[in-house]
């Protein structure tokens, strides 16, 4: 018989249950639902059901959180080891594959593209800089950029990984998170201090982010680098963790700017909320 390893991986498992059975007892949306392949939706709800528990699951779990028959489980399952989309572990449990890699780096590409026009739309908005990331893991990535039109701007090329804790756009996203699973991010990579302003205690970071989540937006004041000023919002219900920033020297992003500047940011978030729920649902 399979454990589940945590009281953290019990609290996912009831969650995602208690969505499977609001829908028709075949996953999260409904097998089969507007003319969909059944047998691909189950497939993508067990993916999905592998993500959201944030490690492996076994089968008798999986059969439980979708609702669906353990045969018809290992079935699909079975298809998604044999194509590398999943990984069976030595104890039989299984987690995402590495195959998903490819597709998620392309997928971030692709959105970054996607949502490009929003970023400039920001840029003639505030005249600064606007980047676009996402929570991969412990990290912040960088998946689009517009530039200022300011001969002083702020560069961050696409692709850059960096540590949430002094980014406006990763403390944004932390503030997304649970407190615990906040600190625990924390404590596990540590908070180096890139400049005598970036925050190294996660007790005062951890206080921190509950004025972020008071507020609505991050500043990073000079705590990646020295002389440079940013304002981050996390985009509402997105599915990848995204948030949204400009950023500029710290002489134009001043408290003047910020009353201007994060509205635009909110409002920007709001839209790209809406076009990706508009996507899912078309």
């Amino acid at each position: 018989m399979e454990d589940v390893n945590d009281s953290t991986q019990d609290a996912v498992l009831a969650q995602a249950a208690h969505g499977a059975a609001s829908s028709d007892g075949t996953g999260r949306g409904g097998a089969g639902a507007a003319g969909g392949v059944q047998s691909i939706e189950r497939a993508f709800d067990l993916l999905e059901m592998l993500a959201d528990a944030g490690g492996a699951l076994g089968l008798s779990e999986l059969s439980t959180v979708s609702g669906l028959p353990l045969p018809t489980v290992h079935r699909l399952i079975r298809t998604l080891v044999n194509r590398g989309y999943v990984r069976q572990e030595a104890s039989r449990r299984y987690t995402l594959g590495s195959r998903l890699i490819r597709l998620g780096e392309i997928s971030s590409q692709m959105l970054g593209t996607w949502l490009r026009p929003f970023l400039a739309q920001l840029v003639r908005l505030t005249g600064e800089t606007a980047n676009l990331a996402m929570l991969d893991g412990d990290e912040v990535v960088y998946i689009a950029q517009v530039p200022s039109p300011h001969s002083m701007r702020m560069f961050t090329e696409p692709g850059r990984r960096v540590q949430p804790h002094c980014t406006a756009v990763g403390k944004a996203l932390l503030a997304e998170l649970p407190p615990g699973e906040a600190r625990a991010l924390l404590e596990r990579d540590g908070m180096p201090a890139y400049t005598p302003a970036t925050i190294t205690d996660p007790d005062l970071l951890i206080a921190h982010l509950e004025v972020i989540r008071k507020q609505g937006y991050a500043v990073d004041e000079g705590e990646q680098e020295i002389g440079v000023r940013c304002f981050a919002v996390a985009v509402p219900d997105a599915p990848g963790s995204l948030a949204i920033s400009t950023s500029g020297p710290q002489t134009r992003m001043t408290d003047d700017a910020a009353a201007r500047i994060v509205p635009a940011l909110k409002r920007t978030a709001r839209e790209i909320s809406e076009t990706i729920a508009a996507e899912g649902a078309s």
